[in-house]
């Protein structure tokens, strides 16, 4: 099945490769920093139809992507030293922070030691409940379902769908269909109960992929321990926080923050906003982030840094280092800050 809006999304970024566009309109968009995104690192092959592989590049590219960018003249630092880098206005070398979200095993195993190679810090985000399995990776079992399954049925208040699945391109809009269903019109605790009826009809184990693809308590505290890793916060739920009440909200950030020292002994300043984008965090989500005391917030907005978010650290973007788009010529042109404003309708600030 053809992604159409990944296509677009190659095309541009190799317009502005090509065209020689880039190297004039950097000077203007470069920025001061820029922070990027992981979720996993492996040499693990995708699902035959690659739903998540956007989540996934190989231990090698991320290598290549580090010389990349130390070649180009960033810094690489702390989540710490980036956000006292924007107070202090931003004078100096350019910078790169690098981030993780979820807390997958592999950023121990296999995005560790490259980091290491290159004395790169990480910051990890971790959501309590997805670590102790009381949270699905409900993205994966999906698309364990989609794969297994010809036919699915998804009963629904408004009645039973029956949704083929049994072409590459009905597995696509079926995968499509029971995602926005669930992001858009199953409350947030009530995710759980849908995927599991789902997996339980399809034979799948829900619990598989969080199992065999996050880490334990015990291997994060082998992370948190490390002098290259900080550990954040990522709710305890990993819920769409925009979905959620004021109180709701409040609670699943300092909880989080609260278990994460309990179990890993660490004082998490840092938060990243789960899943980060526009009908996920806002102008609200930002200021409860604020209020409960953490000293960046991250979200998953296309851009790179500028001395202004300095007066924005609750509201930060990144750049997503993304299994569909691992060409070190992608990164290059996205850490100079070229696709900032094509991404975000003209706008080089980004924040919310």
């Amino acid at each position: 099945m053809i992604d159409r809006g990944e296509l677009i999304r190659k095309l541009a970024l190799n317009v502005v490769r090509f065209s020689g566009l880039g190297a004039v309109a950097s000077r203007f968009t470069l920025g001061c920093g820029a922070i990027l995104m992981l979720h996993r690192v492996t040499d693990d092959p995708p699902m035959p139809f690659g739903f998540n592989r956007h989540l996934a590049i190989t231990p090698q590219f991320l290598d290549a992507v580090l010389c990349e960018t130390r070649a180009l003249g960033f810094r690489f630092v702390t989540m710490c030293e980036a956000i006292d880098r924007l107070a202090s206005g931003a004078t100096g070398e350019r910078f790169i922070t690098i981030t993780a979200d979820d807390g997958y095993r592999d950023n121990l195993t296999a995005a560790l030691p490259t980091l290491e190679k290159h004395g790169a810090p990480i910051t990890i985000y971790v959501a309590p409940n997805l670590i102790e399995g009381k949270v699905d990776l409900w993205w994966d079992v999906l698309e364990d379902i989609v794969t297994r399954r010809d036919m699915i049925y998804l009963d629904t208040p408004r009645g039973r769908l029956s949704i083929e699945s049994a072409t590459p391109g009905d597995k696509f809009r079926a995968n499509t269909v029971i995602h926005n269903y669930l992001t858009t019109e199953v409350p947030e605790h009530a995710q759980r109960k849908v995927i599991r009826e789902l997996a339980a009809s399809a034979g799948v184990d829900p619990a598989r992929p969080g199992r065999e693809t996050l880490m334990t308590w015990d291997e994060l505290r082998r992370c948190a321990a490390h002098p290259l890793v900080t550990i954040g916060a990522h709710t305890m739920n990993h819920f769409n926080l925009a979905r959620l009440t004021d109180e709701q909200v409040a609670q699943e950030m300092t909880d989080s923050a609260r278990v994460l020292n309990v179990e890993l002994g660490v004082n998490a300043r840092h938060f990243a906003f789960p899943y980060g984008y526009a009908s996920a965090v806002g102008p609200r989500e930002v200021e409860i982030a604020r209020q409960a005391g953490f000293a960046t917030a991250v979200t998953t907005r296309h851009g790179v840094l500028y001395p202004e978010h300095a007066s924005h650290p609750h509201a930060l973007p990144r750049i997503s280092i993304n299994g569909r788009y691992q060409q070190v010529s992608h990164v290059r042109t996205m850490v100079r800050g070229l696709t900032t404003a094509m991404s975000n309708r003209g706008k080089a600030l980004v924040t919310v």
